[in-house]
């Protein structure tokens, strides 16, 4: 597909969507956003969704930042969004859910690759929300690749967005043993993972606006379940040692949250040993 270019507003600056390859051929939603003419871009930023959403419920942010000058690059990530439901432009072999925590690090690590050579000399920055929190912060943290250590040392920063590292609620441990033995031996089978639109947000609108849409289906594969969980729980338990001292690390995180756990979150930031980090707390307004 040709690149295309929407205008967003008056305000702000227009993007550009296209279907680009990813690591393993695999044809990926992407949107970049970039600083309107007449303002300099002073950084770069790679975006990473969460679970069972897509980027275009970002555009008004991400439209912003680039309003700031700050370049933006988001994707749909595999298993989710356009990416797995586009029929007339997604891979073959691309479906909801069949995605894996290895596979989804290998494909940030592909984009911020991408990201420097469209964007040389500007810092570059990892943000990722919910899910995608947790996997920004697994990418500066595994213990083996990917990411090779030099696709970590390119980042000037990570941003985690209320990263679920734990539930709010978490499922029945007795669930969660099953399911991640049965995902080694059915790791694409779908099973319900509602999340209640009244968890997402408190504004009507964006309750609506999340029940009503066809790319946020309820359901995740078994495989790709248990590595989000598992993955957030590693990070909490062991993987923060592996946090790269000189990586300056920012968590924003609303106090009330009721999917992923501000608590782990809290928890999280007093273990890493981060030269430069700050926890951003965002209490329920009365």
């Amino acid at each position: 597909m040709a690149a295309t270019s929407n205008t967003l507003s008056t305000t702000t600056p227009a993007y550009t969507e296209a279907w680009l390859p990813g690591p393993d051929g695999l044809q990926f939603y992407t949107r970049t956003y970039r600083p309107p003419a007449g303002t300099p871009a002073c950084a770069a930023l790679l975006f990473v969704h969460g679970f069972a959403e897509h980027v275009a419920r970002y555009e008004w942010a991400h439209g912003v930042w680039a309003a700031r000058g700050v370049a933006v690059f988001a994707y749909d990530q595999r298993g989710f969004g356009r990416t797995a439901l586009d029929k007339e432009r997604k891979s073959r072999e691309s479906a909801w859910g069949r995605t894996g925590w290895r596979e989804q690090v290998r494909d940030i690590e592909w984009w911020l690759g991408r990201m420097r050579e469209e964007f040389p000399g500007l810092p570059l920055f990892l943000m990722g929300h919910s899910m995608g929190g947790g996997l920004a912060l697994a990418f500066a943290t595994r213990p083996s690749p990917p990411p090779a250590p030099e696709s970590v040392q390119m980042l000037a920063g990570v941003i985690a967005s209320s990263p679920l590292l734990l539930q709010t609620h978490p499922a029945p441990k007795i669930l969660r043993y099953i399911g991640g033995k049965a995902s080694s031996l059915l790791p694409h089978l779908l099973i319900d993972a509602p999340v209640p639109v009244e968890h997402l947000s408190h504004d009507p609108q964006a309750q609506k606006a999340a029940a009503n849409d066809p790319l946020m289906l309820q359901k995740g594969s078994l495989r790709g379940l248990s590595d989000m969980l598992g993955g957030g729980e590693q990070l909490l338990w062991n993987d923060y040692k592996n946090w790269p001292q000189n990586l300056p690390l920012l968590i924003v995180h609303g106090t009330a949250d009721r999917v992923t756990s501000y608590k782990a979150s809290e928890e999280f930031y007093n273990k890493v040993d981060a030269a430069d980090k700050e926890l951003k707390p965002y209490p329920v307004r009365a």
